[in-house]
């Protein structure tokens, strides 16, 4: 289970590096953690693939998709995916963005690498096609999560790729005007209190200021995108979840924290997981 909470202006940049003596993981795609580099536009990129032991023929993919200030080795270590991989049996990527930030195409979101117009839907989307040429990658069941600033890019993955059956945004909102969406599950996970990106809607705290739509607005945009049926809410402790069933067995779901802040909730890893594996293109 998930036990760590990261916020988009925590000190998780601290544990990007590796620690004094610690040899780095290996390049090849064997088992466990390794490190992979591509040229994306001629600039060189990197990515984290964890490959549990005993894979099925065509395994899934889930490609974990930092917050801003992070790295691909903090969401390797801060959000449980690899554990979860061992007894799923699925592989996961943990693509690094260039100076700890997405760009999401939308709203100057995120950093320098939204200033500097960094193409990261065409690094995300290489980084996919790089994995699947070395490893049994079953094409309908490629999925994207993602933290703060990643779960915006999330987003903007589904609105510009048709890689993926399913994304899962967690504490994140979408910022990309998003004219042509492709046919996507969505799982996403919010805080009623987060003060950085607001589950009401506009601007948040912090430097960035992000200034996405309602959540329940944006929840609302994708049943309409996935032709679904209206949403029924059940309602667990603190938890609410909104869910949808839509058409070729795609699915809306809004899961909503009572007062959560910006956070990674403990349950999020797990719940996201259950949605996918029901989703597959």
């Amino acid at each position: 289970m998930v036990r760590r909470f990261v916020t988009l202006l925590g000190v998780v940049g601290l544990l990007a590096g590796c620690a004094p003596g610690q040899a780095p993981p290996p390049t090849g795609f064997g088992n466990g953690t390794s490190i992979h580099t591509i040229d994306v536009g001629g600039v060189r990129r990197s990515y984290r693939l964890y490959k549990p032991a005993d894979l099925p023929r065509a395994a899934p993919l889930v490609v974990m998709l930092h917050g801003g200030f992070g790295s691909a080795r903090q969401a390797e270590r801060s959000y449980d995916w690899d554990e979860l991989a061992d007894s799923e049996r699925f592989v996961v990527a943990y693509p690094d963005g260039l100076n700890r930030a997405w760009n999401a195409n939308g709203g100057g979101c995120c950093g320098r690498s939204a200033r500097e117009g960094v193409d990261d839907v065409a690094f995300v989307s290489a980084a996919v096609a790089d994995i699947s040429a070395n490893l049994s990658v079953d094409p309908a069941r490629i999925f994207a999560t993602g933290m703060s600033n990643g779960a915006i890019m999330s987003y903007t993955l589904a609105c510009n790729t048709g890689i993926f059956a399913a994304i899962g945004p967690v504490s994140g909102t979408q910022l990309d005007p998003c004219p042509s969406p492709h046919l996507v599950s969505v799982m996403h996970i919010h805080g009623t209190g987060d003060p950085l990106v607001r589950y009401f809607g506009g601007p948040g705290a912090g430097f960035a200021h992000i200034d996405g739509p309602p959540v329940e607005e944006l929840n609302a945009f994708w049943r309409n995108v996935d032709q679904c049926t209206a949403p029924v809410a059940t309602t667990s402790g603190r938890i609410t979840r909104s869910a949808a069933g839509c058409v070729d067995n795609r699915g809306v779901v809004l899961v909503s924290v009572a007062d959560g802040g910006h956070q990674w909730p403990p349950e999020a890893t797990e719940i996201l997981w259950e949605f996918f594996a029901a989703h597959p293109r």
